[in-house]
C-alpha cells in the first residue's frame, strides 16, 4: 500500500512527466484500462465457475445415469428383454429408446 507521502511524488512526478494539460486525459485513460482489465477478469471468473457448475451437473447426471436398474425376474419360457439401446428387437424408434 502506498503511504500518502508516496502518493504526493507519485502525483507531482505525473505532473511533470505528462504536464497540467496531459494528465486529465492520462489518468482517465489509466481509470478505463484498470475498469477494462477489472470486467475482463469478473467476466473470465464467471465463465470458468459456470464450467465447472456444469462438469458438476454432467458428472452427477453421467453418475445417475450409471447406476445398475434391477431387472424383473423372467418367467419359465420367457426370452430375456432386449438391451437398453436395441431398437431391433423392441421395433421403438431411436427416440423413444433414447427417452427423449
Amino acid at each position: 500500500m502506498l503511504s500518502p507521502a508516496d502518493m504526493v511524488i507519485i502525483g507531482a512526478a505525473a505532473l511533470i512527466f505528462f504536464g497540467p494539460d496531459q494528465l486529465p486525459r492520462v489518468a482517465r485513460r489509466a481509470g478505463q484500462v484498470i475498469r477494462d482489465v477489472q470486467n475482463t477478469s469478473q467476466s473470465f471468473i464467471r465463465e470458468m465457475e459456470r464450467a465447472a457448475d456444469a462438469s458438476d451437473s454432467h458428472d452427477y447426471q453421467a453418475h445417475a445415469d450409471s447406476a445398475p436398474v434391477p431387472e424383473p425376474p423372467l418367467r419359465e419360457g420367457e426370452p430375456p428383454p432386449a438391451p437398453a439401446g436395441d431398437v431391433r428387437r423392441t421395433g421403438a424408434s431411436h427416440e423413444d429408446a433414447s427417452g427423449i
